[in-house]
This record gives C-alpha cells, structure tokens and sequence, in this order.
C-alpha cells in the first residue's frame, strides 16, 4: 500500500467522482454560514425551487456585520438587521441549526465551530469566507468558497473541485519568549510571499507545531489563505482529541472510541510523498509586524522599513506604493510607529488563550491616552469565560473597551471601523488598503500581546519591553 499524507487520505475517502474537466465532485462534511455569504444562496435555491438536502449537515451564526457595541435588537444599522433576520428566517424554513444571538454560542464561524466540536479530524469543511482553513488546525481539509459555491453545497452537499499538491513547512527547534503562533505564521509569509502556497495545502508541522496548543495551530491555519495557499492543516494528535473530548458535537461513549481509532490512521505516514518541503528554523523568530499592505511585507520588531532604492523591479514599486500609503519613511525603525488605534479580536487571535495572555500581563498598565482600543471576544462562550476569569475587568481597568462577540474591526463591515488614515494595530489578518473600513486607514498586522504593548506605549513597541517576565 502506497504511503499517503493525510491531504490526500481526506480527498480520495471524500471523492464521489471524476468530472470530465478533471476535477473532482467533492462531498464535504461540514457546512458552516454566516449573514453575509448565504442570503443570495438561499435565494437561488428557492428560485430553483430546491430543498437543502442535507440541513443537519450545516450550521449558522451571525459574525461579519453583527455590532458588537449593541446588546438588543432592532439593530441600529438596518444592514445588519435585515440580513440578521434573513438568515434567522433561512435557517428556520431549512432546518439548519443556527447560533443565534439570544443562544450564547454566537461568536465568529470560526471559533464557533472548533468550540463546539463540530470541527473534527479527516472532515472535508467549507464556509463562505476565506478563513475556513482554520478548521485545518483539526486534521481536517477545509476552504473557503464563494456564494455561488454555497448554494451548490445547501443543494448538494458537493462541490466541483481541482486537488491541491501539498507543501509541507516544519518549524523546528524552540521558540524564544515573546514570540507567538501569530509570529510564526507572519514569518511563514514573508519567507514564502502572499502567491507563494498558490496551488498548495499547507501541512504545519516541526517541533513548533507539535508544541503548540490547539488556539495557536488555529492562529497559523487561519492565516494560509493570507500565503495563497487554500488549505492549512496539522496532523491531528493527542492534543486535537483532548480539546474535542467532550465538545457538544463531538462523538461520545463507544462512537468517541470509534472516532479515536479512526483519527489516529489520518496523520500522514512516514516517509510520505511531498510536493515540497520548506523548514525554518524557530530559534531566528522574533516578534513580527507587518509594515506595507499585504502580510508579507512584515519585519521583525528590532529591523527597519525597507528601503525601495536596494530592491528592484516589481518589489521596488511594491515596496514604493507600500511606503507611500502607509506613510512611512524608507529605512526607519518600524518600533516607535505612532499608533492611533489597537484592536484585539478576530478568528485570528480572538480565543481565550489570546485573551489571557494579555491580561495576566497588563499589571495596572494603562492604554495611552488619546488610543482608541478594544477587545472584542470571538465567541459569546469566549466571552463568558474570560468574564467568569474576570480578564473583561483587567482590560476595562487598563483603558480597553470591551465589545460583544464578532468579526469587528477585521474587516469593518460593521460600526467598528478606522476614520480617516488612521494606523491600527491589530491581531487580525489582512492589512490591505482600506481594509478597517476608510480608504486611508493603515493596519499593522502583530500578535495580541504586540498589540497591548503599542496601546499602552501609543507607538509599535516591542512587548518584551513593555511586558518584561
């Protein structure tokens, strides 16, 4: 029997048939939704007059354009309030479970999903956002896809896909204090470039990533989409099965014995076949910060901004168009970047451990006056918990806001939003132009902890400085 890794064992126990154009029809496990992508895919269904055909295999919640400064209903943004009530209304004709706000599990579809176990190793899992690579952090092979490809899956429960080669990145040795899951996968995309995992599922792994927690493999499968590749996973372990156990949708008595078994055949064999292997060393990563307008124009903390007139070609005007919209100086230390907001949120870094690392830390430090910064928790249970620990208190008494769950000012398709060419620092994912909701505002891409630091200091600091152990 010929050695596989576990991309290519999820693909071919998933396949339910060759298409003529060479790809494959494609069953996918899980199902997830939110407000945003599935109200025009639930309209053509009824067009078409089509059922769901597998409802119990799709879940719902409300995250992109929920507010996060408002508790009750009627939402001041009327947006929001209608495509709220238009995915409740969905999911009750459809029979789809849905998360809604009055149930205490909404949150972000991707801290939702692993919170509830119903992200779990060896599933095939799609979502309308590009982020689904999360669920990878499982064992499982999951990708985001567009509207039209939603409604295919409500009508399916397949899709129509090409299989991807399989890049696998070890990160070995040991990681220096201060230095995160957020950091790691930053470095991974300035190594590697924003096109360079085109065509690729990313298998993590390494000393690294064994070490890890499950929130921290989560944090570096979240941000694959952001190197280009579709998929980001790590081979599940005991780790995964310990975070499951116990989950609502998780498998219990003699099917948890069944599912163990089966997971534990998933992880890539030995001495499997790769389409390329690329290693890092971990011992050469410092805190990470991006400085341009994609993720991998980042630089450690102790280096300074490129310089466009030592490069050439397309990464001269990259690097040129960069300096110019965040009105940045070639060549200058990135540390001591005023900042005017900081944010820490996101299905990148809005989990409990990301929460509890910052405000174990803060001691009775206080946010720079004249910093805007809040903290939005990616889940109402992620919420509950913190508050239950009392980390909402410690960053309400340092000078934080803090927000009900939701997507916030990932991506401002709600109030939480930059005004002007405000900079932001963010533990969130993408620092495109005009990403935070105004056409000028700038976004600094760090981990949690960076992001205090910069709030409290009210510039890019270094968080060992400002957070010394």
């Amino acid at each position: 029997m010929s050695k596989k890794n576990l991309f290519q064992k999820v693909w071919e126990s998933h396949q339910v048939g060759q298409l003529e154009n060479g790809q494959t029809q494609l069953f996918v496990g899980r199902h997830l939704i939110h407000e945003v992508t599935s109200p025009q895919a639930f309209g053509m269904l009824k067009e078409r007059g089509l059922p769901v055909r597998y409802p119990e295999r799709t879940f719902a919640t409300v995250d992109h354009i929920v507010p996060t400064d408002e508790v009750n209903e009627p939402y001041s943004d009327p947006l929001a309030d209608a495509m709220i009530k238009e995915l409740r209304k969905n999911c009750e004709e459809t029979g789809v479970t849905f998360f809604d706000v009055e149930s205490g599990k909404q949150g972000i579809v991707h801290v939702v999903g692993p919170e509830q176990g119903l992200t779990q190793p060896g599933m095939t899992i799609a979502c309308g956002d590009s982020h689904t690579s999360t669920h990878g952090a499982f064992g499982a092979i999951a990708f985001g896809v567009g509207t039209s490809q939603v409604r295919d899956l409500l009508a399916t429960q397949t899709l129509a896909l090409s299989p991807l080669k399989v890049r696998r990145i070890e990160v070995n040795g040991d990681l220096s204090p201060g230095v995160y899951a957020k950091d790691v996968i930053l470095h991974i995309i300035r190594k590697l470039g924003v096109n360079g995992g085109t065509g690729y599922a990313y298998e993590y792994a390494g000393d690294v990533f064994d070490s890890f927690s499950m929130e921290e493999r989560m944090t570096a499968c979240n941000m694959s989409i952001e190197g280009g590749a579709r998929v980001g996973y790590v081979n599940p372990d005991q780790k995964t099965y310990e975070y499951l156990k116990g989950k609502p949708y998780s498998p219990s008595g003699i099917e948890w014995e069944n599912a163990i078994n089966a997971w534990s055949e998933l992880a890539s064999d030995e001495d499997c076949a790769y389409d390329d292997l690329v290693k890092f060393d971990a011992s050469e990563i410092s805190p990470t910060v991006t400085w341009g307008i994609n993720p991998s124009q980042a630089i450690f903390i102790n280096e300074n901004i490129p310089n466009p007139v030592n490069l050439s070609g397309t990464e001269e005007t990259s690097v040129t168009e960069a300096l110019e919209y965040m009105q940045l100086e070639a060549g200058s230390p990135i540390k001591g970047t005023p900042i005017d907001v900081a944010f820490i949120g996101s299905c990148t870094n809005g989990r409990i451990s990301d929460l509890e690392e910052v405000a174990t830390r803060l001691n009775g430090q206080k946010v720079k006056e004249g910093i805007k910064a809040i903290v939005v928790p990616g889940s109402q249970i992620v919420s509950k918990i913190a508050e239950e620990k009392g980390l909402d208190k410690a960053f309400i008494n340092a000078g934080f806001e803090w927000r009900n769950a939701g997507c916030s000012m990932c991506l401002a398709m709600n109030p939480d939003k930059l005004v002007g060419n405000q900079l932001c620092a963010s533990s969130s994912n993408r620092n495109f132009k005009g990403r935070q909701g105004s056409p000028t505002g700038r976004t600094m891409l760090m981990s949690p902890l960076m992001v205090a630091a910069a709030a409290i200091s009210g510039k890019i600091a270094d968080s060992r400085e400002i957070f010394p152990n």
